[in-house]
């Protein structure tokens, strides 16, 4: 187009031929056409018989109406087009009433019989376009005709009728919300539908007019959770939404028990001090004892199953966050963050790091919600923490929300890294975003002990800086720390005092001014004299400062009058006449409290008591703490207020609701022939019929997952766990698989019950402990067969950290099965040895002797050859790779040169005595702890009864996995068992009460820095290449003299082996010896190696992505060597 062209349309003219030209005369402004001959051509091709002319003036007018401009005038002769015989005028014609059919509603209605007539058209599309125009007339008197019309389309055969149906159903509520009752008959109709095309729309019709009808949602649940995936983006992001909210109110909390636990009190030694009133601590203590009493009575009582509904809908919606649209991920990532158990809701976190790779706008509401979760959640988005480094080019809002994430997620082990990273912020043009910087760094010292000091030392040097802006924000932080602890600091209130020459922003004059009053004690040469400074600009200072004058005046006359009477008189005579209202109140009442007349009031006596009295610190919280409260992803939460038309997220039930309303009836016709005959072939075995009773409906493809489903919800604890265990790790697979996977697992269960029938009375003592061996064994194998499929087809990080996490949870769901067992063979200590072999060979025997099953089995229980293969299969690995026998408390052998520590003597102990040390086994019920090994001895007259782990005060992001717990200690007798614990690659400890069913001992198992990793194996060019990655401020170095017992290359192994839990790795020269490991947490890589030279010297070199932990190490290895 030519710029002239372009010059007219932008002004309202038009190039296009037939459209009158406007003229343009700057001095007259007018417009030289007249109106009557506006669109005249148009109006004629309009009237004409031809329809290619009808057509060529639609094209043209939805033309116009796409560029924006006014197109209402040719509404009449439009309109008289809509019983045009022509398909594609017609369409054209709708699309242009939909535009105008608000605006000129009278002459729409005067064609209503036309669009009525529409809606009985054979195309669909034209049914469609005739209830889109008959719901855009916002007219009451033609409410009975839309309701008439909605209630056919929504029978309509065609889905694409049936969603604009869905749609107007929120228009016709808004124009008449009487109509509710009617339009929530149509709603649970629509939600019956099975198309995909249809089901966004009637939810969010669900959503706008009766949110609150969860019985509407009951019978479509398991339908709408199989048709998730193909749903549209916008109509997943809808249904997500609601089935969360729906979730919350039909389900248990997945981490019931853990909040159980916390309420006796776990995190208050984390906020604050326990220390700080002795007499409310006794008190508190009996309250907590109390609560975890009940606490533990609970999970003793109950332990949490998954309703298989609930894992459903977890399953279902994992593979979104692979979706191309943010917002679909962003609902799933809310979802699981809401609802999954705390060991699954780390998946989200890979996909949230990816959307921060998009705009910035969708990045700063991706942020928004991280910063909330990273609260709760630390330990998700670790892994991630470069991901929220700031780039020059991210702007400022961005730059502040990441600058949060980063605090959130600030700990002991990557605190320097942060440090440094703030460090190179602070030299930023950007002056709110350094601002902000300095903010984080002030509340990272507060929640760092560690790192205070060195914090407050880099913002006194910040005090130095050029930019008078930095200088205010370093002061006001600096006043915060020191509130922390003042006494230790009086050199740097001294320096914050010569500063009032320089700095001229208000807030932080103000902060000095406080700090050399509150203080003033430590300071008593320095405070009159910055009073008397102070005094000769009063008149001319903000009225916050002033405020603080006044203060600090007031304060100086009750600690020092001598020196500071005249001038308190001359500053409030001066605030007296000052022209703010509050300067001259607060002068009035300070003169009256401090200058004691004879009118002055009681209160004069206790000035010093108001004015000098310890004030606390200040806790420095993250703006986002409390905002979970609200859905996240939603509007409220991104402004922190309740926006119009949000959903309240509801509290989980105390109780399960009945289940079995989301049981869907499946008619008679539709069952396939040979379910029946299995049915009838199991009617013996009420597991398998209830399973296929309570089976989901069979409406669409996705329906196999249902009935899998509803025979989880049949069974018990163990079943339902195992069940839902394996559909979650199978993922990927087709869910035909599945059933077979299924059918498979159940005949081999059965076989293993009929060996149980079949075998004589002495044996069945320790029969059932090799049957529930025998279905541990199938449990274990099977996610691990599914994660290594899935592994291979998809991102290789987010699958192999989601069957971990599944892992988990199925150690949680198997648990009370293992304390059962575990609680037999504490409490029969002397028979241990001879039963254990006696259940090895039972289990062998019941697995692998192919005569040990019946001759003949009828054909319904015939197990194929790859069941036992893949059960044989087991046991070979389960021996090689001791994942199963680790759980078992009689199994670790302690080698001879793993140290023990005490955990409890047996003085303090009444008699029983308890060692622990690090068995350097992999923990198989989560690979992310590190196992110790704990060994009770009772060396007292009476038995010792249940022995279990109690009240585990953890810092943030550490866990335990508790011993199962001992029932019975006879005296005399000895008994180990393994705990897991998940140090957070930290050396802090990790305490617990030991309790036994009369005492509670307090005790701590702190580790030392070499056994928070796991030998890894490399050949010698990967070690290479991994220490070439971690060179600089990952590598530390140091020269040391080997002493005689240890200058042979044996004697060097041994004892770096003994400090660290690493594998050696290959080496060409006799002269260095390398060795690498990973910690067990975070995984990240752990590299030392030791050169020999001469005489005996020697130089160790220890690489690692974590600093702290590198500098501990090269400690613990200096001492292994030299001493």
């Amino acid at each position: 187009m030519s710029a002239s062209s372009a010059f007219n349309d932008e002004k309202g003219g038009s190039s296009n031929v037939g459209e009158p030209e406007y003229g343009h005369d700057p001095a007259s402004g007018g417009i030289f056409s007249s109106d009557y001959k506006r669109h005249d051509d148009l109006k004629e091709m309009l009237d004409s018989n031809k329809d290619s002319l009808k057509l060529e003036a639609m094209k043209r007018i939805v033309a116009m109406i796409a560029r924006g401009k006014n197109a209402s005038d040719l509404f009449p002769a439009v309109v008289k087009n809509v019983a045009c015989k022509n398909i594609e005028v017609k369409k054209l014609v709708y699309v242009y009433l939909v535009r105008y059919a608000e605006e000129q509603q009278d002459l729409a209605l005067l064609s209503i019989s036309t669009f009525q007539r529409g809606l009985k058209d054979p195309n669909q599309l034209i049914r469609a376009s005739a209830l889109r125009v008959l719901s855009s007339i916002r007219v009451t008197i033609i409410v009975p005709i839309m309701m008439l019309a909605i209630k056919e389309a929504a029978s309509d055969m065609s889905p694409y009728v049936r969603k604009t149906a869905a749609h107007a159903i929120p228009k016709l509520y808004s124009l008449d919300p009487e109509q509710k009752d009617c339009l929530i008959e149509v709603i649970e109709k629509l939600l019956a539908d099975k198309t995909t095309l249809v089901a966004g729309s009637v939810v969010m019709a669900f959503e706008e007019v009766c949110p609150e009808r969860i019985d509407l949602i009951h019978k479509n649940y398991r339908k709408l959770c199989n048709l998730l995936i193909d749903v549209e983006e916008w109509g997943q992001v809808v249904i997500i939404n609601m089935l969360t909210r729906y979730a919350r109110t039909q389900f248990l909390n997945p981490n019931m028990n853990e909040s159980l636990l916390e309420e006796g009190g776990g995190e208050k030694a984390f906020y604050g001090s326990d220390n700080d009133d002795d007499t409310d601590d006794e008190e508190d203590k009996e309250e907590k004892e109390k609560k975890k009493t009940e606490a533990t009575a609970i999970v003793k009582r109950k332990p949490y199953v998954m309703d298989p509904d609930h894992r459903l809908l977890l399953r279902n919606t994992k593979p979104l966050l692979q979706s191309r649209n943010a917002a679909v991920v962003m609902a799933v990532a809310q979802l699981y963050f809401h609802l999954a158990p705390k060991a699954e809701v780390g998946v989200i976190a890979k996909a949230l790091v990816r959307l921060m790779r998009s705009h910035s706008e969708v990045q700063y509401v991706v942020l928004q919600n991280v910063a909330t979760m990273s609260i709760k959640r630390r330990g998700m988005f670790e892994p991630y923490l470069k991901s929220f480094y700031i780039r020059s080019t991210d702007p400022t809002q961005i730059k502040v929300l990441k600058l949060e994430v980063l605090t959130n997620l600030a700990n002991e082990t990557n605190i320097s890294t942060i440090l440094r990273e703030f460090q190179t912020y602070i030299k930023s043009n950007d002056k709110d975003f350094v601002a902000a910087t300095i903010q984080a760094i002030g509340r990272c010292a507060t929640n760092i002990g560690e790192v205070r000091d060195t914090c407050l030392n880099g913002l006194v040097q910040l005090l130095s800086n050029r930019d008078e802006l930095v200088v205010a924000e370093s002061v006001v932080v600096i006043k915060k720390l020191l509130q922390m602890q003042p006494e230790q600091h009086s050199d740097i209130i001294k320096h914050m005092a010569k500063l009032t020459d320089n700095i001229q922003v208000p807030m932080a004059r103000a902060s000095i001014l406080w700090l050399i009053g509150e203080y003033c004690e430590h300071v008593p040469k320095i405070a009159p004299d910055v009073l008397r400074k102070m005094a000769k600009t009063f008149t001319n200072e903000e009225d916050i400062v002033k405020l603080q004058i006044i203060n600090l005046a007031a304060k100086l006359y009750l600690t020092n009058s001598k020196q500071t009477k005249l001038l308190t008189q001359y500053v409030l005579n001066l605030a007296k006449y000052d022209q703010n209202y509050d300067i001259r109140d607060r002068a009035r009442f300070i003169r009256q409290l401090i200058v004691p007349t004879d009118k002055s009031g009681a209160l004069s006596k206790y000035a010093k008591k108001l004015f000098l009295a310890l004030k606390p610190a200040p806790v420095l919280e993250s703006p986002f703490k409390d905002r979970d409260h609200f859905q996240l992803g939603s509007l409220s939460h991104l402004l922190n207020a309740k926006a119009g038309g949000y959903q309240v997220l509801p509290d989980w039930p105390e109780a399960a609701p009945d289940p079995s309303v989301r049981n869907v009836e499946v008619p008679e016709w539709t069952k396939c022939s040979s379910r029946e005959k299995r049915k009838e072939k199991k009617a013996d075995k009420p597991f398998y019929s209830d399973s296929e009773g309570e089976s989901g409906p069979t409406e669409s493809a996705d329906s196999a997952s249902d009935t899998a489903s509803g025979s989880e919800s049949g069974s018990g604890s163990e079943e339902s766990g195992s069940g839902s265990e394996s559909e979650e790790s199978n993922e990927d697979s087709e869910s035909a698989s599945e059933e077979d996977e299924e059918e498979e697992g159940k005949k081999k269960k059965k076989n293993v019950e009929k060996i149980k029938a079949r075998k004589p009375v002495p044996e069945s003592e320790s029969e059932p402990s090799s049957g529930e061996e025998v279905k541990k064994s199938e449990k274990k194998s099977k996610p691990r067969i599914g994660s290594s499929e899935s592994e291979s087809e998809e991102d290789e990080d987010s699958e192999s950290e989601s069957s971990e996490s599944e892992e988990e949870e199925s150690e949680e769901e198997s648990e009370e099965e293992t304390k059962k067992k575990k609680k037999t063979t504490a409490s029969k200590p002397p028979s241990k040895p001879p039963k254990k072999e006696n259940k090895k060979e039972k289990k062998e025997m019941s697995l692998l002797d192919f005569d040990d099953f019946d001759p003949a089995p009828s054909p319904s229980q015939v197990t194929p050859l790859n069941n036992f293969l893949s059960s044989s299969l087991v046991t070979d690995l389960e021996g090689l790779s001791l994942t199963d026998n680790v759980l078992s408390p009689t199994t670790i052998v302690p080698s001879g040169n793993l140290k023990t520590y005490e955990l409890l003597h047996r003085i303090t102990g009444e008699g029983l005595s308890v060692e622990y040390c690090f068995s350097r086994q992999p923990f198989s019920p989560d690979p992310h702890m590190v196992a110790v090994k704990i060994q009770f001895t009772n060396s007292a007259t009476s038995e010792a009864k249940s022995l279990h782990v109690e009240d585990a005060k953890l810092q943030s992001g550490m866990r335990i996995k508790e011993f199962p717990e001992i029932e019975v200690l006879p005296a005399g007798e000895t008994v180990s068992v393994v705990m897991g614990i998940d140090f957070c690659d930290s050396t802090q400890a990790a305490n617990f009460q030991l309790c036994t069913h009369t005492r509670k001992f307090f005790v701590s198992i702190q580790p030392p820095v070499g056994e928070l990793m796991m030998p890894i194996f490399m050949t010698e060019n990967e070690f290479k290449k991994e220490q070439g990655q971690l060179m600089g401020m990952n590598e530390i170095t140091e020269k040391l003299t080997l002493e005689e017992k240890c200058q042979g290359e044996h004697a060097v192994v041994q004892r770096v082996t003994t400090a660290a839990n690493l594998s050696r790795v290959p080496c060409g020269s006799d002269k260095e010896c390398r060795f690498a490991g990973k910690t067990v947490t975070s995984g990240s890589l752990v590299l030392v190696s030791v050169v020999t030279k001469e005489d005996g010297a020697a130089q160790l070199t220890v690489n690692c992505e974590k600093m702290v932990i590198g500098t501990m190490l090269v400690k613990d290895i200096l001492q292994a060597l030299t001493q």
